[in-house]
């Protein structure tokens, strides 16, 4: 189906919630599933991918329970169970199966995973490497490095190095899993060391849940970037609540700045340790006006934006939004740090450049980013079934008749997204 524009509103002003983290939302869920006791988790996003994660987690002994506002989720003591010999599949949620691969090995039997066409695209051999270093048995069924993934039950822990520069979900995989191990986990972590914050987020939420990581990072001259510690322990339940996602919240921001007008954001917090905060400093140098609460954040617009120069080495996820930005700014839009989105649910960078390509952007395509000078025209694009590229090429309809084709795919992050949209006064159509 086509996403597309349904009106075009001549400013956008309101006050919105954010849409709950989708990372926090894994992460809270699959350690929860982890933890002795019960923990009530508010404020989930329940899509597509983090439905994935408590199909998973209950296949593998934890109770789950969804409730209107909150889920329930009795978990599992670390001790993981999986009754089936069937695969399990994960759809297309890349974070389900990374954080999973790890925790597979502590079952009491072995662990057979799986997804669409597309996850089993995703490059998993880091992982499984640094997995069999730890004493785990983690083999591609296809001895290509993806799934499917056949990981047997044992998993001894101890020293192992990982390289920084694929994917940060590989490290918060290893993490979460270490204080179940026998040993618990030294893990160094080479340099170019992308999506730090990530990290960060999953060691705030294994606090939480009773288990602290070291952490040192390396500050000299060296190969190893950042050295995790974590003892053997176990997680204890608890009552989370998951905060705001400045991914999602990006969508909203950039229409209105696009459009101009005003809008304010409540649970976004100043303090978060999300990366994709970023999206309100490239805002700022944009042009636009941006102004700070504790929980929440105003952004104000008149819809005249400039090209910026932006890193995205600790917000990847934001590519797809900063490609769309810099087509509506005038002058030169340079995105630089973000060769590990080639590794997300299409290569980001391949696909945005085609995208624009298709309506008419001056774009050059560059080993990590791309070159954009503002400027384009009404079109066609396609969504590659990837979630944050339908989301964020919709919103040029805002200013010329562009649509997306297979858009519904947004439901994988943001399954709201056409209302919560429209709340703002963006009407979205599905055709």
């Amino acid at each position: 189906m086509k996403l597309k524009m349904k009106n075009i509103p001549e400013s956008i002003d309101g006050v919105i919630s954010a849409p709950p983290s989708k990372s926090y939302s894994h992460r809270a869920i699959i350690i929860a599933a982890l933890a002795e006791g019960e923990s009530k988790l508010s404020n989930v996003l329940l899509s597509e991918d983090v439905l994935s994660s408590i199909n998973v987690c209950e296949k593998l002994g934890a109770e789950i329970v969804i409730k209107d506002n909150y889920i329930i989720v009795k978990g599992t003591n670390g001790k993981i169970h999986n009754s089936s010999n069937e695969f399990i599949s994960l759809g297309n949620s890349g974070t389900t199966l990374r954080l999973i691969t790890s925790i597979s090995a502590l079952s009491d039997n072995r662990v057979l995973l799986s997804g669409d066409s597309s996850l089993r695209e995703r490059p998993m051999g880091e992982l499984l490497n640094t997995l069999n270093d730890l004493g785990v048995n983690a083999t591609s069924l296809k001895y290509d490095d993806k799934a499917p993934l056949k990981i047997e039950p044992g998993y001894t822990g101890g020293i192992a190095t990982i390289r920084g520069d694929i994917s940060s979900q590989f490290i918060s995989s290893l993490l979460i899993s270490a204080p179940l191990s026998d040993k618990g986990l030294n893990l160094n972590v080479l340099k170019n060391f992308v999506s730090k914050p990530y990290v960060d987020m999953t060691i705030d939420i294994m606090d939480k849940f009773g288990v602290q990581v070291s952490k040192m990072e390396n500050e000299a001259s060296g190969n190893v970037d950042t050295a995790f510690i974590v003892m053997p322990s176990s997680y204890t339940a608890c009552d989370y609540i998951v905060e705001g996602d400045f991914s999602s919240a990006s969508y909203i921001l950039a229409a209105c700045a696009i459009v101009g007008g005003e809008i304010r954001i409540n649970n976004l917090f100043k303090n978060s340790m999300q990366g994709d905060k970023l999206i309100l400093s490239i805002l700022e140098d944009m042009g636009c006006t941006v102004e700070w609460d504790y929980d929440s954040v105003v952004l104000k617009s008149d819809g005249v934006l400039s090209g910026v120069e932006v890193d995205l080495t600790y917000a990847p996820d934001l590519i797809c939004t900063i490609a769309v930005l810099g087509a509506c700014a005038s002058g030169e839009t340079v995105i630089k740090g973000a060769a590990h989105t080639r590794f997300k649910e299409t290569d980001r960078i391949s696909t945005c450049c085609e995208a624009l390509n298709a309506l008419g952007v001056d774009v050059e395509e560059l080993d990590d980013g791309m070159r954009i000078n503002g400027g384009f025209t009404g079109g066609v694009v396609e969504s590659h079934n990837d979630h944050r590229l339908a989301m964020a090429f919709c919103l040029l309809g805002l200013k010329e008749d562009v649509s997306v084709n297979d858009g519904e795919v947004f439901n994988i992050s943001f399954p709201n997204f056409i209302s919560v949209m429209a709340s703002i006064g963006v009407e979205l159509e599905l055709d």
